[in-house]
């Protein structure tokens, strides 16, 4: 019910090692929140946070599915949307280079 258009630069996808990201399997690329565009559903999303509450876990109620977190980038004011490689169609996940991220120490 939700569906969402993002402009991305692919890359190596982020694989946080947080208790949040680890449990749930997220594989992120990051974008300016300006290149996410939702086009329908976002008045059925859900919004989880944690810890300090910095960023917020965008999650479809319904199904479950955690498509994007809306983030301010470190050491700065500027927002980022960290989109969930996994909720992408047409992604071959097994062609996504991995970059391990420590945020469990942060």
């Amino acid at each position: 019910s939700v569906t969402y258009e993002a402009e991305i630069e692919p890359g190596p996808a982020i694989e946080c090692n947080c208790s949040i990201c680890s449990r749930k399997g997220y594989l992120l690329w990051f974008t300016p929140r300006g290149n996410l565009h939702i086009k329908s559903g976002e008045d059925q999303l859900s919004v989880y946070t944690f810890g300090p509450h910095i960023i917020k876990h965008h999650f479809c109620p319904t199904c479950g599915c955690a498509v994007f977190g809306i983030g301010k980038a470190p050491g700065t004011d500027s927002e980022m949307a960290a989109i969930n490689v996994r909720c992408l169609e047409g992604i071959e996940l097994e062609e996504i280079e991995r970059k391990p991220f420590d945020g469990r120490s942060l």
